[in-house]
C-alpha cells in the first residue's frame, strides 16, 4: 500500500506501551504512524524521533488532524474514559488499551458515544489473537471438549518494585495498577473468551512482595462459570524471576493447555487430522511479559491493527469489541469486591463503585 492508502494512527501516550504500537503500526503495509501525543514533553519527543513521527502537545491537536483515522489510547487506565468519549465526537475510531475503563458504567458510556458517533471501537487485548488460543476456541465451538469441567489461569510473573515507581499512576489501586486488572486482565479475559461467563467468584488479595504500594501483586480467585464449569485465577508479580502464564482448559473428551504463546498439551480422545499442526503452534522462545514489563513482542499487537483496519474497510465490527470485553471487566470488579468482602460475589455485581 502507498502512504496514501493506508489508514492513519495517531497514539495517545508515549509510555510503555507505547513503542510496542509503534512498531506494530510501522510493520504493518496497511497502517502508518502518522502522530503521538502526550504532556511529558522529554518522552514524546524521544518517540516521535525514534519513529520519525509527528508530535502533538494534546490530545485536541491529535484530533484536528484529518491524517489521523484511529487513535490508540494508552494512556493510564482510569483516564481512559474521557479520551475514547473525546475520540469518538471527533469521529476518530478507537482502539484503547485494557482496562478499558475502571467502571461497567464507565465502559456503557464509550459503547454509547461510539455508537452514536458511529465509529469503530475496539479493545488492545492482543492475546486472543494469539493461534493456539484461536485453535481452543475453534475446539470449543466445534464441541471436540465435550463438557468443560476446568478452566483456570496461572499467572507467576515477575515485576521490581522500579516497575511501581516509573509512573506515578502505577502505584495507585484507583487508576488500576493492581495485578488483577492490570496484568492478569489478559489471562481472565481469555477465559472468559473461552469459556464464560462467570456466575460467581470468591477471591483474596495479598501483598507479598512490594510492601511500599497500597496495591495488591497477588491474587486467587476461585470461580464457577455459567455452564458449570469451574476453574482457579492466579496471578502474581511477586514470583522471581517469572514464568510463562498457562491457560488450561479441561473437558470430558479433551484437554488443552497453553503456555506463553505456546500449545504445550492438546490431547483429544478423537483425534483429527489438523491436530499434530496444532501441537506446533507458538514459540517457547517468545517474550510474552513473565519478567519484565518490555518482555514482549508487537506481532500480537499488529493483528490488532490490522484487524481494525479490515474493520474499518469492511464495514464491520473489530474482532475485539468492547461489549465482548465488558464482562471481563465485571468480573475483575466481582474479584476485587470479593476480597474487599471476605465473601463470594455473584454476578452481576452490584455497587461497582464501592470496590475502589
Amino acid at each position: 500500500m502507498t502512504t496514501e492508502t493506508q489508514t492513519g494512527f495517531a497514539l495517545l501516550g508515549a509510555g510503555l506501551i507505547a513503542p510496542f504500537h509503534a512498531k506494530a503500526i510501522q510493520a504493518s503495509p496497511m497502517a502508518r504512524l502518522v502522530g503521538v501525543a502526550d504532556l511529558d514533553r522529554e518522552r514524546l519527543a524521544k518517540l516521535t524521533k525514534e519513529f520519525n513521527c509527528q508530535a502533538y502537545s494534546n490530545l485536541d491537536e491529535v484530533l484536528a488532524d484529518p491524517a489521523v483515522e484511529v487513535v490508540n489510547i494508552l494512556t493510564p487506565n482510569h483516564l481512559h474514559t474521557d479520551a475514547v468519549l473525546a475520540a469518538a465526537r471527533a469521529g476518530k475510531h478507537i482502539l484503547v488499551e485494557k482496562p478499558p475503563a475502571m467502571s461497567l458504567a464507565e465502559v456503557d458510556k464509550m459503547l454509547a458515544a461510539t455508537d452514536a458517533a458511529g465509529v469503530k471501537i475496539g479493545v488492545v487485548l492482543q492475546c486472543r489473537t494469539r493461534p493456539s488460543i484461536q485453535a481452543i476456541r475453534k475446539a470449543i465451538e466445534q464441541g471436540r471438549f465435550g463438557k468443560i469441567y476446568q478452566a483456570d489461569t496461572i499467572m507467576k510473573w515477575f515485576r521490581a518494585a522500579d516497575y511501581y515507581r516509573m509512573d506515578a499512576w502505577r502505584s495507585s489501586r484507583r487508576s488500576g495498577a493492581g495485578v488483577t486488572i492490570q496484568q492478569a486482565f489478559h489471562y481472565i479475559d481469555l477465559l472468559q473468551y473461552l469459556v464464560g461467563p462467570v456466575q460467581r467468584v470468591e477471591a483474596r488479595m495479598t501483598n507479598l512482595a512490594h510492601p511500599g504500594f497500597a496495591l495488591e501483586d497477588t491474587a486467587v480467585a476461585f470461580v464457577t462459570y455459567a455452564n458449570g464449569a469451574e476453574g482457579v485465577v492466579q496471578a502474581s508479580t511477586a514470583l522471581w524471576p517469572g514464568t510463562d502464564v498457562r491457560i488450561e482448559v479441561n473437558g470430558e473428551n479433551g484437554t488443552a493447555i497453553v503456555a506463553g504463546e505456546r500449545m504445550e498439551t492438546w490431547k483429544f480422545r478423537e483425534e483429527l487430522p489438523e491436530d499434530a499442526e496444532i501441537r506446533r503452534l507458538g514459540s517457547s522462545a517468545a517474550a510474552t511479559g513473565a519478567r519484565g514489563a518490555a518482555d514482549l513482542g508487537f506481532v500480537d499487537h499488529q493483528a490488532v491493527v490490522e484487524d481494525m483496519v479490515r474493520a474499518i474497510h469492511e464495514g464491520r465490527k473489530p474482532m475485539i469489541t468492547l461489549e465482548s470485553v465488558r464482562p471481563t471487566l465485571e468480573w475483575a470488579l466481582a474479584m476485587y469486591q470479593s476480597a474487599k468482602q471476605g465473601t463470594a460475589v455473584e454476578l452481576p455485581i452490584t455497587d461497582e463503585q464501592a470496590v475502589w
